[in-house]
Protein backbone atom coordinates (compact mmCIF):
# COMPACT_ATOMS: atom_id res chain seq x y z
CA UNK A 1 0.00 0.00 0.00
CA UNK A 2 3.04 2.62 0.80
CA UNK A 3 4.42 1.87 -2.75
CA UNK A 4 1.32 2.43 -4.66
CA UNK A 5 0.74 5.73 -2.73
CA UNK A 6 4.46 6.45 -3.51
CA UNK A 7 3.82 5.91 -7.32
CA UNK A 8 0.33 7.69 -6.87
CA UNK A 9 2.21 11.08 -5.22
CA UNK A 10 5.00 10.82 -7.98
CA UNK A 11 2.86 10.61 -10.44
CA UNK A 12 0.87 13.94 -9.27
CA UNK A 13 3.67 15.64 -9.30
CA UNK A 14 4.02 15.07 -12.90
CA UNK A 15 1.03 15.91 -13.75
CA UNK A 16 1.96 19.40 -11.93
CA UNK A 17 4.86 19.67 -13.61
CA UNK A 18 3.10 18.72 -16.90
CA UNK A 19 0.65 21.71 -16.17
CA UNK A 20 3.28 24.34 -15.61
CA UNK A 21 5.66 23.50 -18.60
CA UNK A 22 5.80 26.80 -19.67
CA UNK A 23 6.91 28.98 -16.30
CA UNK A 24 9.95 29.93 -14.48
CA UNK A 25 11.38 31.23 -11.34
CA UNK A 26 13.60 34.09 -12.05
CA UNK A 27 15.35 35.26 -8.45
CA UNK A 28 18.44 38.06 -7.56
CA UNK A 29 20.66 36.57 -5.39
CA UNK A 30 22.03 39.48 -3.14
CA UNK A 31 19.52 41.09 -0.51
CA UNK A 32 16.87 38.63 -1.90
CA UNK A 33 18.23 35.18 -1.76
CA UNK A 34 20.18 35.64 1.19
CA UNK A 35 21.24 38.65 3.04
CA UNK A 36 23.58 41.60 2.70
CA UNK A 37 26.88 42.53 2.12
CA UNK A 38 26.71 41.66 -1.37
CA UNK A 39 28.85 38.00 -2.35
CA UNK A 40 30.88 40.20 -4.48
CA UNK A 41 31.46 42.12 -1.31
CA UNK A 42 32.61 39.33 0.71
CA UNK A 43 34.68 38.39 -2.23
CA UNK A 44 36.68 41.19 -2.18
CA UNK A 45 37.21 41.38 1.64
CA UNK A 46 38.57 38.13 0.88
CA UNK A 47 40.77 38.86 -1.71
CA UNK A 48 42.35 41.81 0.16
CA UNK A 49 42.76 39.55 3.60
CA UNK A 50 45.22 37.58 0.84
CA UNK A 51 46.71 40.51 -0.18
CA UNK A 52 45.95 39.90 -3.89
CA UNK A 53 44.66 42.86 -4.79
CA UNK A 54 47.93 45.20 -5.54
CA UNK A 55 47.73 49.34 -5.22
CA UNK A 56 47.77 49.41 -9.40
CA UNK A 57 44.44 47.33 -9.20
CA UNK A 58 42.98 50.12 -7.32
CA UNK A 59 44.78 52.71 -9.20
CA UNK A 60 43.13 51.08 -12.17
CA UNK A 61 39.51 51.02 -10.92
CA UNK A 62 39.61 54.68 -9.73
CA UNK A 63 40.49 55.97 -13.24
CA UNK A 64 37.16 54.18 -14.87
CA UNK A 65 35.34 54.99 -12.33
CA UNK A 66 35.80 58.73 -13.46
CA UNK A 67 35.34 57.28 -16.95
CA UNK A 68 32.38 55.82 -16.24
CA UNK A 69 30.18 58.48 -13.61
CA UNK A 70 29.10 60.50 -16.66
CA UNK A 71 27.14 57.46 -17.34
CA UNK A 72 25.38 57.23 -13.13
CA UNK A 73 26.29 55.50 -10.04
CA UNK A 74 24.90 52.15 -11.13
CA UNK A 75 27.83 52.06 -13.99
CA UNK A 76 30.40 52.32 -11.28
CA UNK A 77 28.89 50.37 -9.20
CA UNK A 78 28.06 47.11 -11.45
CA UNK A 79 30.06 47.82 -14.65
CA UNK A 80 33.67 48.60 -12.62
CA UNK A 81 35.57 45.53 -12.07
CA UNK A 82 39.14 46.13 -12.51
CA UNK A 83 39.98 45.95 -9.41
CA UNK A 84 40.52 42.15 -10.23
CA UNK A 85 42.66 42.26 -12.87
CA UNK A 86 44.99 39.85 -12.90
CA UNK A 87 43.35 38.04 -9.71
CA UNK A 88 43.82 34.01 -9.90
CA UNK A 89 40.41 32.86 -11.00
CA UNK A 90 39.93 30.01 -9.11
CA UNK A 91 39.59 32.19 -5.77
CA UNK A 92 36.31 31.72 -6.05
CA UNK A 93 34.84 28.86 -3.41
CA UNK A 94 31.41 27.34 -2.95
CA UNK A 95 31.99 26.51 0.67
CA UNK A 96 31.66 29.93 1.47
CA UNK A 97 29.08 31.02 0.13
CA UNK A 98 26.92 32.35 2.78
CA UNK A 99 23.27 30.97 4.17
CA UNK A 100 20.53 31.52 2.40
CA UNK A 101 17.14 32.77 3.64
CA UNK A 102 15.42 29.10 4.87
CA UNK A 103 12.46 30.82 2.87
CA UNK A 104 14.28 31.72 0.23
CA UNK A 105 15.09 28.20 -0.02
CA UNK A 106 11.65 26.68 0.48
CA UNK A 107 10.24 28.94 -2.42
CA UNK A 108 13.04 27.45 -4.65
CA UNK A 109 11.47 24.22 -3.79
CA UNK A 110 8.18 25.04 -4.45
CA UNK A 111 9.39 26.12 -8.18
CA UNK A 112 11.22 22.92 -8.38
CA UNK A 113 8.43 20.95 -7.64
CA UNK A 114 6.15 22.19 -9.90
CA UNK A 115 8.30 22.00 -12.67
CA UNK A 116 9.69 25.22 -13.20
CA UNK A 117 12.78 26.47 -14.70
CA UNK A 118 15.13 28.08 -12.21
CA UNK A 119 16.97 30.93 -13.05
CA UNK A 120 19.64 33.20 -11.02
CA UNK A 121 19.85 36.51 -12.83
CA UNK A 122 22.85 38.48 -10.90
CA UNK A 123 24.67 41.69 -10.88
CA UNK A 124 27.50 39.67 -9.07
CA UNK A 125 30.73 37.73 -10.64
CA UNK A 126 29.44 34.65 -12.87
CA UNK A 127 31.77 32.63 -10.78
CA UNK A 128 30.25 33.79 -7.45
CA UNK A 129 26.90 33.13 -9.55
CA UNK A 130 27.79 29.35 -10.11
CA UNK A 131 28.75 28.71 -6.60
CA UNK A 132 25.43 29.59 -5.34
CA UNK A 133 23.77 27.76 -7.91
CA UNK A 134 25.25 24.59 -7.25
CA UNK A 135 24.80 25.36 -3.41
CA UNK A 136 21.16 25.58 -4.07
CA UNK A 137 21.17 22.88 -6.31
CA UNK A 138 22.33 20.59 -3.16
CA UNK A 139 19.59 21.92 -0.77
CA UNK A 140 17.04 20.56 -3.94
CA UNK A 141 18.96 16.73 -3.86
CA UNK A 142 18.34 16.82 -0.16
CA UNK A 143 14.98 17.03 -0.68
CA UNK A 144 14.49 14.48 -3.30
CA UNK A 145 15.17 17.09 -6.00
CA UNK A 146 17.13 16.90 -9.19
CA UNK A 147 16.56 20.34 -10.61
CA UNK A 148 19.40 22.23 -12.51
CA UNK A 149 19.85 26.25 -11.66
CA UNK A 150 20.96 28.33 -14.52
CA UNK A 151 22.90 31.58 -14.04
CA UNK A 152 22.97 34.58 -15.71
CA UNK A 153 25.36 37.03 -14.03
CA UNK A 154 28.08 39.19 -14.69
CA UNK A 155 31.20 37.72 -16.66
CA UNK A 156 34.55 38.49 -16.98
CA UNK A 157 37.12 38.41 -19.63
CA UNK A 158 40.04 35.36 -18.53
CA UNK A 159 43.65 35.15 -19.79
CA UNK A 160 46.03 32.39 -18.50
CA UNK A 161 43.98 31.77 -15.63
CA UNK A 162 43.33 34.95 -14.72
CA UNK A 163 41.05 37.74 -14.96
CA UNK A 164 41.52 40.46 -17.01
CA UNK A 165 39.17 42.92 -14.66
CA UNK A 166 36.87 43.73 -18.29
CA UNK A 167 33.36 42.24 -18.71
CA UNK A 168 32.43 40.21 -21.46
CA UNK A 169 29.21 41.00 -22.94
CA UNK A 170 27.24 43.61 -20.10
CA UNK A 171 27.01 43.97 -16.62
CA UNK A 172 23.99 42.19 -15.20
CA UNK A 173 22.25 44.84 -13.75
CA UNK A 174 19.09 47.03 -14.30
CA UNK A 175 17.32 46.55 -17.89
CA UNK A 176 20.14 44.22 -18.57
CA UNK A 177 18.76 41.77 -16.44
CA UNK A 178 15.05 42.39 -18.36
CA UNK A 179 17.05 41.58 -21.26
CA UNK A 180 18.79 37.97 -20.10
CA UNK A 181 14.94 37.08 -18.96
CA UNK A 182 13.19 37.87 -22.08
CA UNK A 183 16.07 36.04 -24.17
CA UNK A 184 15.50 32.87 -22.01
CA UNK A 185 11.99 32.69 -22.36
CA UNK A 186 12.24 33.23 -26.25
CA UNK A 187 14.72 30.43 -25.87
CA UNK A 188 12.55 28.53 -23.82
CA UNK A 189 9.28 28.79 -25.09
CA UNK A 190 8.10 30.31 -22.00
CA UNK A 191 5.36 32.39 -21.13
CA UNK A 192 6.28 35.25 -18.71
CA UNK A 193 2.75 36.24 -18.47
CA UNK A 194 3.32 32.71 -15.89
CA UNK A 195 6.61 33.19 -14.78
CA UNK A 196 8.11 34.57 -11.78
CA UNK A 197 10.66 36.89 -10.44
CA UNK A 198 12.21 37.80 -7.09
CA UNK A 199 14.24 40.87 -6.73
CA UNK A 200 14.95 43.56 -3.44
CA UNK A 201 15.82 46.68 -5.04
CA UNK A 202 14.89 49.28 -7.08
CA UNK A 203 17.85 48.06 -9.78
CA UNK A 204 15.45 44.93 -9.95
CA UNK A 205 12.56 47.10 -11.29
CA UNK A 206 13.21 45.93 -14.75
CA UNK A 207 13.39 42.06 -14.35
CA UNK A 208 10.49 42.24 -12.03
CA UNK A 209 8.43 43.99 -14.76
CA UNK A 210 9.40 41.48 -17.33
CA UNK A 211 7.48 39.01 -15.45
CA UNK A 212 3.67 38.57 -14.62
CA UNK A 213 4.33 37.50 -11.15
CA UNK A 214 6.94 39.76 -9.63
CA UNK A 215 7.54 40.01 -5.97
CA UNK A 216 9.38 42.47 -3.87
CA UNK A 217 11.68 40.50 -1.55
CA UNK A 218 12.52 42.64 1.82
CA UNK A 219 12.29 45.46 -0.35
CA UNK A 220 14.35 48.85 -0.45
CA UNK A 221 12.50 52.02 0.11
CA UNK A 222 12.19 53.14 -3.52
CA UNK A 223 11.34 49.37 -4.39
CA UNK A 224 8.43 49.11 -1.36
CA UNK A 225 7.14 52.41 -2.91
CA UNK A 226 6.89 50.69 -6.30
CA UNK A 227 5.78 47.57 -5.15
CA UNK A 228 2.52 49.20 -3.44
CA UNK A 229 1.63 51.15 -6.05
CA UNK A 230 1.61 48.53 -8.51
CA UNK A 231 0.30 45.86 -6.15
CA UNK A 232 2.75 43.67 -6.37
CA UNK A 233 3.07 41.09 -3.78
CA UNK A 234 5.85 41.86 -1.20
CA UNK A 235 8.00 38.99 0.90
CA UNK A 236 9.58 39.34 3.92
CA UNK A 237 12.51 36.39 4.50
CA UNK A 238 14.68 36.31 7.47
CA UNK A 239 12.38 38.64 9.00
CA UNK A 240 9.73 37.77 12.26
CA UNK A 241 6.58 39.86 12.05
CA UNK A 242 5.35 38.59 8.80
CA UNK A 243 1.55 36.97 7.66
CA UNK A 244 0.47 35.44 4.95
CA UNK A 245 -1.70 36.48 1.80
CA UNK A 246 -3.21 34.20 -0.79
CA UNK A 247 -2.34 34.22 -4.13
CA UNK A 248 -2.72 31.84 -6.88
CA UNK A 249 -0.30 29.82 -8.51
CA UNK A 250 0.56 28.61 -11.88
CA UNK A 251 -1.29 25.40 -11.51
CA UNK A 252 -4.84 27.33 -10.43
CA UNK A 253 -3.96 26.32 -6.45
CA UNK A 254 -4.06 28.77 -4.05
CA UNK A 255 -0.36 29.84 -3.22
CA UNK A 256 1.09 31.86 -0.08
CA UNK A 257 3.17 34.90 -0.14
CA UNK A 258 4.56 36.30 2.81
CA UNK A 259 3.70 39.86 3.06
CA UNK A 260 4.14 42.40 5.81
CA UNK A 261 2.18 43.70 8.30
CA UNK A 262 0.01 46.71 7.53
CA UNK A 263 1.93 50.01 7.29
CA UNK A 264 1.04 53.49 6.36
CA UNK A 265 -0.14 52.79 2.64
CA UNK A 266 0.78 49.63 2.04
CA UNK A 267 -1.56 46.99 1.16
CA UNK A 268 -1.55 43.67 3.02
Amino acid sequence: MIGVRSVEKRLEREDVKEKNAGAAAFLDLDGTLMCLPSLEKRFFSMLRYRKLIGVRNYVLWIAEAVRLAPRGASQVMYANKLYLRGVPRDQTDSSRVPPFYPEAIERVVWHAERGHLIVIVSGTLEQLAYGSARVLEAELRARGLASAIRVCATRLGEKSDRWTGRIVGEAMFGEAKARAIRRIAAAEDLDLGRCFAYGDSASDRSMLEAVGKPAAVNPSNDLARIAERKDWAVLWWGKERTFRRRAQGTDGSDDEFEVPRAKAGFRA
